[in-house]
């Protein structure tokens, strides 16, 4: 009996788009060309230290060690295959859909199981024709290091899986704005690029509640007053916690570093509501720094 094991690991999973209708039109000129496109998808995919699985049908899973690699490999299969079809009708183009994830998956000898393949087999059929999507697990590991624009699609269901998946589509030259979903275009604000993340109901609900307990505070403060401005306190901590909140929300800065930023100018504006004389901040804020930096020089 083959070994059954676990391992994290990044999933590619590709088909075709409108594969009945092109075997529908011509069969034999269908498969020679599948064959065609998929050995470069193949050759591609081990150059980046990828390894095919399993092909079945139109469909292709692979997998890579590395999450830049695959989706270097992605955006490297898309641009050959773009080249491949130029030179076609465009009824006759092969067309792939790829899905990407990064995720824990059950090998059992050379196949892989798991949420984490479903979950990139659930992200290839929500890319468009010769567009890639990723995971937000993919994401956060390549925003930085790989030469493309992301588009926020929108938390994805998938069949099993409890939480929904949020989803990116990788910007592929004058391609990108094909890849995003009609749903996602259309409550997308016009930029450039899109590097934040749409706040999600539950924290612009948050923000509310927050900035109307701070002015019903204030109002108590103003009306009871008795020389001590104690709102100040619970007002620095709803402000700590809408930071922290925003932190989460966007991908401008690194997130690592911009919570201890936060932390520490949560710390200065502790020392000075309780000021005694003596700027004790000076001590938690230098080893703060010190951590970003830290993690500043090992991002780069």
């Amino acid at each position: 009996m083959s070994e059954t094991r676990r391992k994290l690991t990044t999933i590619f999973s590709a088909d075709v788009q409108d594969y009945t209708r092109l075997m529908g039109a011509d069969e034999e000129g269908t498969l020679a060309m599948l064959k065609r496109y998929r050995n470069a998808m193949s050759r591609l995919i081990a150059l980046h230290g990828g390894r095919v699985i399993n092909t079945w049908g139109d469909g292709l899973i692979a997998d890579f060690p590395s999450v830049v690699e695959a989706v270097r490999a992605a955006v490297d299969v898309q641009n050959e295959l773009a080249g491949m079809n130029a030179t076609r009708p465009a009824d006759g183009r092969m067309l792939f859909r790829i899905g990407i994830n990064l995720g824990d998956v059950i090998v059992e000898g050379e196949d892989l199981y798991g949420d984490g393949v479903n979950i990139a087999a659930r992200l290839q059929a929500s890319a468009t024709a010769g567009g890639i999507v990723i995971s937000n697990t993919v994401y956060d590991q390549v925003r930085n290091k790989v030469a493309v624009g992301f588009d926020f699609l929108g938390p994805l269901v998938v069949k099993n899986v409890t939480e929904p998946v949020p989803s990116y589509a990788v910007r592929i030259g004058e391609g990108t704005k094909s890849a995003l979903q009609p749903e996602a275009a259309a409550n997308r604000p016009d930029a450039p690029a899109m590097t934040n993340r749409p706040l999600g109901a539950k924290a612009r609900k948050m923000f509310g509640l927050l900035a109307l307990l701070s002015a019903v505070l204030v109002v108590i403060n103003l009306l009871s007053w008795r020389g001590v401005f104690w709102a100040a306190w619970p007002l620095l901590a709803f402000a700590v916690l809408t930071a922290m909140t925003w932190v989460r929300n966007q991908n401008r800065v690194d997130r690592g570093i911009a919570a201890l930023g936060i932390a520490g100018l949560g710390m200065i504006a502790i020392n000075l509501l309780s000021w005694h004389g003596i700027f004790w901040a000076i001590w938690p804020v230098l080893g703060l720094a010190a951590a970003a930096g830290v993690r500043w020089v090992m991002r780069n």
